[in-house]
Order: structure tokens, then sequence, then C-alpha cells
């Protein structure tokens, strides 16, 4: 099984400019309602995972929140607890699920370490939670 069959391609997932303001992270977060977004540089390379926590660090550590403020601090400035790893578009099922173990969604990459997508972990255990259950199946005929 090829993962590209879970690719949630660039298009249709939302993700952030490592350049963009903190206001302008907020605002995307919270119209998308996501809890972690991928984060990509201007050559379109993926460069990280932004959650929820980091950006309430952040706030509470260096700011008195002010949107004003917020939209002269770049992006990169936040930093970030964790980093989701990427996988490569040509890497195997087991490499995915393994990588899946520890994170909500997988960023995939090209061999230029261009973002072209990602993978959730609902749309990965769906696929082994079908499975499994064909072979029980066929266990039982």
């Amino acid at each position: 099984m090829n993962i590209l069959f879970f690719l949630r391609p660039k298009n249709e997932v939302a993700y952030l400019y490592n350049d963009y303001s903190l206001r302008q992270t907020l605002e995307k977060m919270e119209y998308y309602k996501y809890s972690a977004i991928p984060i990509i540089d201007k050559k379109g390379c993926y460069v990280g995972t932004l959650t929820e926590g980091d950006l309430l660090r952040y706030i509470k550590d260096t700011l008195q929140l002010d949107l004003q403020k917020a939209e002269h601090i770049p992006l990169r400035e936040v930093p970030r607890r964790w980093y989701n790893d990427p996988v490569n578009v040509n890497c195997d099922m087991e490499d995915l699920l393994m990588t899946s173990m520890n994170q909500n969604f997988v960023p995939v990459i090209d061999d230029d370490q261009t973002f072209i997508g990602i993978i959730t972990r609902r749309d990965i255990i769906q696929y082994f939670y079908n499975l499994y259950t064909k072979c029980s199946e066929d266990a039982k005929k």
C-alpha cells in the first residue's frame, strides 16, 4: 500500500508560513479550529509544527496579550516544544505507522523537503481497523 492513498494534499490542508505574524497565526488556527498546524517556509519546505500550547507559553512568557503587538511578531520567534517528524512520500506503511504513534498527523514531504500534505492518525487507524475487520471475516469463512 502506498502512503499517497492517505495523503491530504497541501491545497486541502491549512498551514502557516514561518514569516506569518503571531496575529495571523492566532486567527488562522482559530478559523480552522486546529490545535496543531504545520509550518512551511516560502520555498514550501516543512519547518515544523506549531501547537496551541506553544502559543500559550509564548504569550504568557513574553506578552501581555495585545493584538496590535502581535501583528509585528513573526511566527519563527515562537519556540516550539514538539516537532512532528515528517515522512518522505516514498516511505513504507511501517514507517508511516511508527511515525504516527506520537503525532496527531504526519507531514509528508518530497525528496526536496517540500511539504506536500499530511496524513492524519485517524486515517491510518481507520485503514488498519478495516484491514483487521476484513482479516477477521476471512478467518471465519
